[in-house]
């Protein structure tokens, strides 16, 4: 099941995901559920820079519908019957293969599913904050894309932070950060012993962080990778994690797969 490109136009011009001058990132969904196909499309309607431009139901049907359609993002169910999502994609030649957001009712497939430069792995039930996340990281990869810059270059992540301590004004290098805590409109830059307080929410800091070194392990915690001495899972599907000084800190269920596949060194959120 599709829709062809007459209906997709149709849907274009009804009003939804209307955007300014700037040009709109082209959605399709792929989930063998005809309802979380209309969930992830109701999602998209709330973001005007986002035109949805189809749908398929199973993996054979989503190649022929990328190749016509060429969307810039597509939200592809894992597990489907015949071709899973993974296959579809690893069948599309990568520069012709569109940004990649894996959805999936299972927590197996994670560290395979990382494997591709996928932006992001998204459990279902779908939490609506991972959602608006996995959009950004969608955002931030296509201006890469589009100004045809090179995610490579170290530039393109904060290197430092200045903060205000006192009368002083202190340099925080990213490099010596452990973890990092929402704290209302700061972010708690944990530093040793140290916590310095940066003047930024913690959702527009995490867009600025490299994630090849950083991650978002809770919706007030972003964790360095490389502190990460052990992962401990929890009954409710949450995760307790040690930094190797000690600290104890928790990950959301909502955030553990991709957690997971980062220390198995496979997480990618670049474009391909």
């Amino acid at each position: 099941m599709y829709d062809s490109p007459r209906s997709t136009a149709s849907a274009s011009h009804s009003g939804d995901f209307r955007g300014g001058t700037q040009r709109m990132m082209r959605v399709m969904v792929v989930d063998d559920e005809p309802l979380a196909r209309d969930g992830v499309r109701a999602r998209l309607n709330t973001h005007q820079d986002l035109s949805w431009v189809g749908e398929a139901g199973d993996g054979e049907t989503a190649m022929q519908v990328m190749e016509k359609l060429r969307p810039d993002l597509v939200f592809m169910d894992v597990q489907m019957p015949g071709m899973s999502g993974i296959d579809v994609l690893r069948c599309i030649d990568p520069e012709r293969r569109p940004l990649a957001i894996l959805l999936t009712a299972y927590d197996h497939f994670a560290v395979t599913a990382f494997e591709l430069p996928a932006l992001d792995y998204l459990l279902k039930p779908i939490d609506d904050q991972r959602f608006r996340e996995a959009l950004d990281r969608a955002r931030t990869a296509m201006r890469h894309h589009l100004s045809d810059e090179s995610v490579e270059r170290s530039q393109e992540w904060a290197e430092r932070f200045t903060v205000r301590v006192g009368q002083r004004i202190v340099v925080v290098e990213a490099s010596d950060i452990d973890w990092i805590e929402a704290n209302d409109d700061y972010a708690g830059l944990h530093v040793g012993s140290r916590v310095y307080l940066l003047r930024e929410p913690l959702h527009q800091l995490s867009l600025r962080l490299d994630p090849r070194r950083f991650l978002r392990v809770h919706r007030s915690t972003i964790v360095r990778i490389d502190r990460i001495a052990e992962l401990e899972a929890l009954s409710n599907r949450d995760c307790l994690l040690r930094l190797k000084d000690g600290t104890p800190l928790r990950a959301s269920r909502t955030y553990v797969d991709q957690l997971r596949a980062a220390l198995a060194g496979g997480l990618d959120v670049r474009s391909s």
